[in-house]
Protein backbone atom coordinates (compact mmCIF):
# COMPACT_ATOMS: atom_id res chain seq x y z
CA UNK A 1 0.00 0.00 0.00
CA UNK A 2 3.05 2.25 0.95
CA UNK A 3 3.55 2.45 -3.30
CA UNK A 4 0.30 4.06 -3.91
CA UNK A 5 0.84 7.79 -3.19
CA UNK A 6 4.24 6.94 -5.14
CA UNK A 7 2.58 5.83 -8.23
CA UNK A 8 0.13 8.59 -8.06
CA UNK A 9 2.63 11.06 -8.25
CA UNK A 10 4.18 9.49 -10.82
CA UNK A 11 0.88 9.52 -12.75
CA UNK A 12 -0.31 13.21 -11.83
CA UNK A 13 3.28 14.46 -13.20
CA UNK A 14 2.97 12.59 -16.03
CA UNK A 15 -0.70 13.96 -17.05
CA UNK A 16 0.43 17.10 -16.17
CA UNK A 17 3.83 17.15 -18.61
CA UNK A 18 1.52 15.57 -21.35
CA UNK A 19 -0.87 18.20 -20.91
CA UNK A 20 1.32 21.35 -20.82
CA UNK A 21 2.81 20.20 -23.54
CA UNK A 22 0.22 19.55 -25.98
CA UNK A 23 -1.26 22.83 -25.93
CA UNK A 24 0.81 23.89 -28.60
CA UNK A 25 -2.01 26.39 -30.16
CA UNK A 26 -2.15 28.20 -26.81
CA UNK A 27 1.67 28.84 -26.39
CA UNK A 28 2.07 30.13 -29.94
CA UNK A 29 -0.80 32.66 -29.42
CA UNK A 30 0.56 33.74 -26.03
CA UNK A 31 3.49 34.34 -27.74
CA UNK A 32 2.61 36.04 -30.33
CA UNK A 33 4.19 34.03 -33.65
CA UNK A 34 4.85 30.79 -35.43
CA UNK A 35 8.46 29.38 -35.02
CA UNK A 36 8.57 27.14 -37.88
CA UNK A 37 11.92 25.95 -39.19
CA UNK A 38 12.89 25.21 -42.89
CA UNK A 39 15.70 23.75 -45.05
CA UNK A 40 18.65 26.23 -45.08
CA UNK A 41 18.82 27.86 -48.87
CA UNK A 42 17.08 25.52 -50.56
CA UNK A 43 16.10 27.92 -53.80
CA UNK A 44 12.48 26.82 -54.62
CA UNK A 45 11.33 25.84 -51.16
CA UNK A 46 13.23 28.03 -48.77
CA UNK A 47 15.78 31.25 -48.66
CA UNK A 48 16.13 34.36 -47.47
CA UNK A 49 16.28 37.36 -49.76
CA UNK A 50 18.43 40.17 -50.09
CA UNK A 51 15.42 42.19 -48.67
CA UNK A 52 16.11 39.81 -44.96
CA UNK A 53 12.52 38.07 -46.27
CA UNK A 54 11.76 34.30 -46.82
CA UNK A 55 10.64 32.95 -49.64
CA UNK A 56 9.75 29.37 -51.31
CA UNK A 57 7.27 26.49 -51.01
CA UNK A 58 8.03 25.18 -47.23
CA UNK A 59 7.86 29.33 -46.57
CA UNK A 60 4.63 29.41 -47.95
CA UNK A 61 3.58 26.68 -46.24
CA UNK A 62 4.65 28.01 -42.53
CA UNK A 63 2.89 31.40 -43.63
CA UNK A 64 -0.43 29.43 -44.30
CA UNK A 65 -0.25 28.18 -41.01
CA UNK A 66 0.23 31.19 -39.32
CA UNK A 67 -2.50 32.58 -40.51
CA UNK A 68 -4.98 30.33 -39.99
CA UNK A 69 -3.83 30.62 -36.52
CA UNK A 70 -3.77 34.71 -36.75
CA UNK A 71 -5.15 35.86 -39.86
CA UNK A 72 -1.94 37.22 -41.05
CA UNK A 73 0.60 35.29 -42.56
CA UNK A 74 3.39 37.23 -41.54
CA UNK A 75 3.34 36.35 -37.62
CA UNK A 76 6.09 33.48 -38.44
CA UNK A 77 9.53 33.57 -37.11
CA UNK A 78 11.30 31.03 -39.57
CA UNK A 79 14.23 28.77 -38.11
CA UNK A 80 17.03 27.91 -41.30
CA UNK A 81 18.13 24.29 -40.13
CA UNK A 82 21.44 23.02 -41.70
CA UNK A 83 22.68 19.81 -42.52
CA UNK A 84 20.80 16.84 -41.19
CA UNK A 85 19.19 18.81 -38.14
CA UNK A 86 15.69 18.21 -38.11
CA UNK A 87 13.54 17.32 -34.76
CA UNK A 88 15.21 18.18 -31.57
CA UNK A 89 14.73 21.30 -31.62
CA UNK A 90 10.68 20.13 -32.61
CA UNK A 91 10.88 17.96 -29.81
CA UNK A 92 12.00 20.66 -27.36
CA UNK A 93 9.56 23.20 -27.83
CA UNK A 94 11.64 25.16 -29.41
CA UNK A 95 9.82 25.09 -32.94
CA UNK A 96 6.15 24.76 -33.65
CA UNK A 97 6.27 23.17 -36.94
CA UNK A 98 8.86 21.98 -39.28
CA UNK A 99 8.70 22.30 -43.00
CA UNK A 100 11.86 20.98 -45.04
CA UNK A 101 13.47 18.36 -47.14
CA UNK A 102 13.23 15.44 -44.39
CA UNK A 103 11.37 12.71 -46.48
CA UNK A 104 8.52 10.75 -45.00
CA UNK A 105 9.84 7.06 -43.66
CA UNK A 106 8.60 4.88 -41.24
CA UNK A 107 11.66 5.39 -38.79
CA UNK A 108 11.76 9.08 -38.68
CA UNK A 109 7.54 8.69 -38.34
CA UNK A 110 7.74 6.45 -35.48
CA UNK A 111 11.12 6.99 -33.36
CA UNK A 112 11.63 10.57 -33.01
CA UNK A 113 8.40 11.78 -30.99
CA UNK A 114 7.32 13.32 -34.05
CA UNK A 115 4.35 12.83 -36.58
CA UNK A 116 4.08 13.90 -40.39
CA UNK A 117 1.04 15.67 -41.13
CA UNK A 118 0.31 14.77 -44.71
CA UNK A 119 2.62 15.08 -48.11
CA UNK A 120 2.79 18.71 -49.03
CA UNK A 121 5.18 17.36 -52.08
CA UNK A 122 6.11 14.35 -53.67
CA UNK A 123 9.46 14.32 -54.16
CA UNK A 124 11.61 11.66 -55.51
CA UNK A 125 14.92 10.52 -57.67
CA UNK A 126 15.57 12.06 -61.18
CA UNK A 127 17.66 12.81 -63.69
CA UNK A 128 18.89 16.33 -64.87
CA UNK A 129 19.95 16.58 -68.43
CA UNK A 130 21.23 19.21 -70.65
CA UNK A 131 18.64 20.49 -73.14
CA UNK A 132 21.23 19.51 -76.54
CA UNK A 133 21.71 15.74 -75.62
CA UNK A 134 18.02 15.67 -77.22
CA UNK A 135 16.40 13.42 -74.77
CA UNK A 136 13.08 14.32 -73.04
CA UNK A 137 12.65 10.87 -71.29
CA UNK A 138 14.53 9.14 -69.01
CA UNK A 139 14.20 5.98 -70.74
CA UNK A 140 15.70 7.79 -74.36
CA UNK A 141 19.40 7.64 -72.05
CA UNK A 142 21.94 5.91 -73.14
CA UNK A 143 25.98 6.03 -73.02
CA UNK A 144 25.71 9.58 -70.65
CA UNK A 145 27.80 10.20 -68.12
CA UNK A 146 25.60 10.47 -64.60
CA UNK A 147 27.43 12.68 -61.43
CA UNK A 148 25.46 10.95 -58.41
CA UNK A 149 26.68 10.41 -54.73
CA UNK A 150 28.75 7.86 -53.79
CA UNK A 151 27.51 4.87 -51.39
CA UNK A 152 23.70 6.34 -51.96
CA UNK A 153 20.60 4.81 -51.89
CA UNK A 154 20.52 7.21 -54.72
CA UNK A 155 23.35 5.27 -56.25
CA UNK A 156 21.63 1.67 -55.86
CA UNK A 157 18.53 2.94 -57.50
CA UNK A 158 20.34 4.15 -60.41
CA UNK A 159 22.19 1.44 -61.03
CA UNK A 160 19.04 -0.88 -60.95
CA UNK A 161 17.35 1.63 -63.23
CA UNK A 162 19.55 1.27 -66.11
CA UNK A 163 19.79 -2.61 -65.18
CA UNK A 164 16.35 -3.22 -65.77
CA UNK A 165 15.80 -0.88 -69.06
CA UNK A 166 19.10 -2.67 -70.39
CA UNK A 167 21.09 0.83 -70.86
CA UNK A 168 24.25 1.70 -70.90
CA UNK A 169 26.02 4.66 -68.61
CA UNK A 170 29.33 5.70 -66.44
CA UNK A 171 29.00 6.56 -63.19
CA UNK A 172 31.12 9.86 -61.47
CA UNK A 173 30.89 9.26 -57.83
CA UNK A 174 31.26 11.93 -55.49
CA UNK A 175 30.96 12.14 -51.72
CA UNK A 176 28.84 15.66 -51.18
CA UNK A 177 26.04 16.39 -52.96
CA UNK A 178 27.36 19.99 -53.48
CA UNK A 179 29.73 18.33 -55.61
CA UNK A 180 27.41 17.26 -58.11
CA UNK A 181 26.86 20.53 -59.67
CA UNK A 182 30.27 21.91 -59.81
CA UNK A 183 31.17 19.02 -61.39
CA UNK A 184 28.14 19.40 -64.14
CA UNK A 185 29.05 22.62 -64.92
CA UNK A 186 32.97 21.87 -65.54
CA UNK A 187 31.50 19.26 -67.97
CA UNK A 188 32.82 16.58 -66.04
CA UNK A 189 29.76 14.47 -66.77
CA UNK A 190 26.65 14.93 -68.93
CA UNK A 191 23.91 14.14 -65.99
CA UNK A 192 22.98 14.64 -62.34
CA UNK A 193 20.84 12.10 -60.49
CA UNK A 194 19.77 13.42 -57.22
CA UNK A 195 16.33 14.20 -55.53
CA UNK A 196 14.34 16.05 -58.22
CA UNK A 197 14.33 18.86 -55.11
CA UNK A 198 17.97 19.20 -55.45
CA UNK A 199 17.70 19.15 -59.38
CA UNK A 200 15.77 21.97 -59.52
CA UNK A 201 17.65 24.12 -56.95
CA UNK A 202 20.62 22.97 -59.21
CA UNK A 203 18.80 24.50 -62.35
CA UNK A 204 17.81 27.88 -61.19
CA UNK A 205 21.17 28.57 -60.06
CA UNK A 206 22.98 27.38 -63.57
CA UNK A 207 24.03 30.64 -65.78
CA UNK A 208 21.26 29.42 -68.44
CA UNK A 209 18.79 27.24 -66.58
CA UNK A 210 16.43 27.02 -69.97
CA UNK A 211 19.08 25.10 -71.49
CA UNK A 212 18.26 22.53 -68.68
CA UNK A 213 15.97 19.84 -67.95
CA UNK A 214 15.09 17.69 -65.34
CA UNK A 215 13.26 14.53 -67.03
CA UNK A 216 9.81 14.00 -65.96
CA UNK A 217 10.19 9.82 -65.19
CA UNK A 218 11.22 9.59 -60.93
CA UNK A 219 13.23 6.62 -59.59
CA UNK A 220 11.95 6.70 -56.49
CA UNK A 221 9.60 8.19 -54.21
CA UNK A 222 10.66 10.76 -51.36
CA UNK A 223 7.53 12.20 -49.67
CA UNK A 224 7.90 15.76 -47.94
CA UNK A 225 5.40 17.09 -45.75
CA UNK A 226 5.13 19.56 -41.90
CA UNK A 227 5.96 18.14 -39.10
CA UNK A 228 4.78 18.47 -35.53
CA UNK A 229 5.55 16.99 -32.10
CA UNK A 230 3.63 13.25 -31.88
CA UNK A 231 1.98 14.54 -28.26
CA UNK A 232 -0.97 17.58 -29.58
CA UNK A 233 -3.54 16.45 -31.66
CA UNK A 234 -5.70 19.45 -31.87
CA UNK A 235 -1.96 21.22 -33.48
CA UNK A 236 -1.45 18.03 -35.67
CA UNK A 237 -4.66 18.66 -36.97
CA UNK A 238 -4.46 22.34 -37.46
CA UNK A 239 -1.73 21.97 -39.57
CA UNK A 240 -3.18 18.80 -41.70
CA UNK A 241 -6.50 20.54 -42.51
CA UNK A 242 -4.42 23.51 -43.49
CA UNK A 243 -2.62 21.95 -46.12
CA UNK A 244 -6.15 20.36 -46.81
CA UNK A 245 -7.45 23.47 -47.41
CA UNK A 246 -5.20 24.54 -49.72
CA UNK A 247 -5.47 21.52 -51.78
CA UNK A 248 -9.39 22.01 -51.78
CA UNK A 249 -9.27 25.31 -52.54
CA UNK A 250 -7.27 24.58 -55.82
CA UNK A 251 -9.71 21.83 -56.44
CA UNK A 252 -13.00 23.93 -56.18
CA UNK A 253 -11.00 27.01 -58.46
CA UNK A 254 -10.83 29.48 -55.36
CA UNK A 255 -7.90 31.53 -55.51
CA UNK A 256 -6.50 34.67 -53.85
CA UNK A 257 -7.49 36.91 -56.58
CA UNK A 258 -11.38 35.72 -57.25
CA UNK A 259 -11.93 34.93 -52.82
CA UNK A 260 -13.98 37.54 -52.58
CA UNK A 261 -16.36 37.51 -55.44
CA UNK A 262 -16.69 33.71 -53.98
CA UNK A 263 -18.65 34.65 -50.84
CA UNK A 264 -21.56 34.51 -52.73
CA UNK A 265 -21.05 31.18 -54.32
CA UNK A 266 -23.67 28.97 -54.33
CA UNK A 267 -21.56 25.89 -54.50
CA UNK A 268 -21.90 24.34 -50.83
CA UNK A 269 -18.62 22.65 -50.92
CA UNK A 270 -16.90 26.53 -51.61
CA UNK A 271 -19.73 27.71 -49.28
CA UNK A 272 -18.05 24.98 -46.44
CA UNK A 273 -14.47 25.97 -47.20
CA UNK A 274 -14.72 29.73 -46.39
CA UNK A 275 -16.74 29.59 -43.48
CA UNK A 276 -20.17 30.59 -45.19
CA UNK A 277 -21.96 27.33 -43.90
CA UNK A 278 -20.94 25.20 -40.53
CA UNK A 279 -18.34 26.27 -38.36
CA UNK A 280 -15.44 24.27 -39.08
CA UNK A 281 -12.52 26.21 -37.32
CA UNK A 282 -14.73 25.37 -33.48
CA UNK A 283 -13.02 21.76 -32.84
CA UNK A 284 -9.57 23.36 -33.83
CA UNK A 285 -10.06 26.38 -31.76
CA UNK A 286 -10.20 28.72 -34.66
CA UNK A 287 -12.35 31.07 -36.29
CA UNK A 288 -15.29 29.55 -38.64
CA UNK A 289 -13.68 31.24 -41.86
CA UNK A 290 -10.56 30.70 -41.07
CA UNK A 291 -9.86 28.59 -44.43
CA UNK A 292 -10.81 31.88 -46.35
CA UNK A 293 -8.19 33.79 -44.47
CA UNK A 294 -5.72 31.20 -45.70
CA UNK A 295 -6.39 31.40 -48.90
CA UNK A 296 -6.77 34.77 -49.15
CA UNK A 297 -3.28 35.02 -47.74
CA UNK A 298 -1.37 32.94 -49.44
CA UNK A 299 -3.58 31.29 -52.53
CA UNK A 300 -4.38 27.63 -53.31
CA UNK A 301 -1.95 25.04 -53.64
CA UNK A 302 -1.36 25.52 -57.01
CA UNK A 303 -0.89 29.43 -56.89
CA UNK A 304 1.82 28.29 -54.09
CA UNK A 305 3.02 25.50 -56.72
CA UNK A 306 3.44 28.19 -59.41
CA UNK A 307 4.54 31.42 -57.69
CA UNK A 308 7.99 28.99 -56.27
CA UNK A 309 8.26 26.18 -59.35
CA UNK A 310 6.33 27.61 -62.08
CA UNK A 311 6.95 30.39 -64.72
CA UNK A 312 7.03 32.82 -62.76
CA UNK A 313 9.83 31.27 -60.83
CA UNK A 314 12.36 31.29 -64.05
CA UNK A 315 12.25 27.63 -64.93
CA UNK A 316 8.98 25.47 -64.35
CA UNK A 317 9.44 22.00 -62.32
CA UNK A 318 6.52 20.17 -63.91
CA UNK A 319 3.62 19.56 -61.39
CA UNK A 320 3.93 15.21 -62.07
CA UNK A 321 2.38 13.96 -59.12
CA UNK A 322 2.06 17.26 -57.39
CA UNK A 323 -0.79 17.88 -60.04
CA UNK A 324 -4.21 17.09 -58.35
CA UNK A 325 -5.78 13.39 -58.42
CA UNK A 326 -8.34 15.52 -60.85
CA UNK A 327 -5.12 16.05 -63.48
CA UNK A 328 -3.46 12.69 -63.33
CA UNK A 329 -1.63 13.37 -60.13
CA UNK A 330 -1.32 12.35 -56.17
CA UNK A 331 -2.20 15.39 -54.27
CA UNK A 332 -5.32 14.79 -53.12
CA UNK A 333 -7.57 16.03 -50.25
CA UNK A 334 -10.83 15.08 -47.94
CA UNK A 335 -13.92 17.45 -48.67
CA UNK A 336 -14.45 19.83 -45.87
CA UNK A 337 -17.63 18.82 -44.33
Amino acid sequence: MWLWPFVLAVLALALSTGQASSQTLEKVRERGHLVCASSHALPGFAEQLENGLWAGFDVDICRAVAAAVFGDPNLVQFRPLTGDARFAQLQTGELDLLVRDAAWNLTRDTSYRVRYVATSFFDGQGILVPQSLGAVSAYELDGVKICVVDDSDELSRLRQFFFENQASYSEVLYEDPADLAIAYKAGLCNAISARASLLHAIQIEMQDPGAQRIVPERISKAPLGPVVRSDDDRWFDIVRWTLYALINAEELGVTSVNVDSMLSARNPAIRRLLGLDGDFGKPLGLSQDWMQKVIRAVGNYGEIYDRNFGTRAGVPLLRGQNALWTKGGLMYAPPVR
